[in-house]
């Protein structure tokens, strides 16, 4: 990668950082977009690897956002029981 390249994603990047620390969230994600572009242009076939491989991660993210809802509801559900029955029905 050439140097200016270098220079852009880096600077791209800290910036992106800064203005989401700073809950500018609309300026850091453009800023992102911009180094992601950038290293795109450079790595294109990595990039299209991780493309593809994106419905994946999305279909994993969505099985544990279940998951932590059942539990919660279960809790909830819990919260109105004895101690005992609570922590059977948890599965103690």
């Amino acid at each position: 990668m050439e140097d200016w390249k270098k220079a852009v994603v880096a600077g791209a990047l800290g910036m992106a950082t800064v203005l989401l620390l700073k809950k500018k969230y609309p300026a850091g994600v453009l800023a992102t977009g911009v180094g992601l572009a950038v290293l795109a242009s450079e790595y294109p076939e990595k990039f299209e690897k991780v493309r593809s491989s994106l419905p994946d991660y999305f279909d994993r993210g969505m099985r544990v956002m279940e998951m932590a809802a059942r539990a919660g509801k279960r809790i909830t559900d819990a919260a109105g029981r004895s101690a005992y029955g609570a922590w059977d029905d948890i599965g103690g």
